[in-house]
């Protein structure tokens, strides 16, 4: 079952992707928002699978709420605006649809979600069922406690898992790690950098202090800092 929320602030644009997916199996309607802070608080509260989401909507725009998801379902932006194709998939949305689309463009959207999931099950990091995680670093698998983590940071397609005693490099996106790691004990705090809230010394600034490692503070991941602090 794929649990999902409509965010735009036009009506008729819920009636049509509802129409859509009622045509489609396993798709369950979790809420309607209207505005990106209606989707804040419903998604502070449950989680989804996936959103559609608007652009260009009233109190904070789509990718502007998008940015502030410390770990963000899958997406499909729909929208009248091309020309902000590029900056949607650097935030690695799965498809860019254009109002108004068809069913068969919005079945193709819906394919591509599914095949992630299914692609998911092939990754390099692997659940288990007792919170560890087995990583892939070069051939093999490394099973790591997720208590262990302190940090993952990004470096183009890698990322370095950085442990209490060690340090894994795995070739995997950091939105793809982030969308693996247990949510609520890890947060994203900078586009290059997720981390471990219960291994966080100190934080002033722009900086926070883990162990002897000192990671940065993205200007737009601020307020998911501001939220946990909360």
């Amino acid at each position: 079952m794929i649990k999902y929320i409509i965010v735009d602030d036009e009506p008729v644009a819920h009636d049509i992707i509802k129409e859509y997916c009622d045509l489609i199996p396993n798709f369950k309607l979790e809420k309607n928002c209207y505005d990106a802070i209606e989707a804040l608080d419903f998604l502070a509260q449950k989680e989804v699978d996936l959103i559609f989401l608007d652009l260009n909507m009233p109190k904070l725009k789509g990718f502007d709420f998008l940015k502030t998801l410390s770990n963000p379902p899958k997406i499909i932006v729909t929208t009248a605006y091309s020309e902000h194709a590029l900056e949607g998939y650097e935030l690695n949305i799965v498809d860019y649809l254009l109002k108004p689309f068809s069913f068969e463009r919005f079945i193709k959207a819906i394919n591509k979600v599914q095949d992630e999931g299914k692609l998911e099950q092939d990754k390099g990091i692997r659940k288990t069922e007792d919170d560890s995680l087995f990583l892939k670093s070069e051939k093999k698998y490394i099973q790591v406690k997720t208590n262990d983590i302190l940090f993952v940071e990004a470096l183009g397609n890698y990322c370095n898992v950085i442990l209490t005693n060690d340090k894994i490099s795995i070739r995997e996106k950091i939105s793809e790690v982030n969308n693996i790691l247990p949510k609520g004990s890890f947060i994203q705090i900078h586009k290059s950098f997720i981390i471990a809230k219960k291994h966080v010394d100190e934080i002033e600034g722009n900086r926070i202090k883990i162990k002897e490692y000192t990671v940065p503070i993205g200007k737009t991941y601020k307020m998911n800092l501001k939220n946990w602090l909360k």
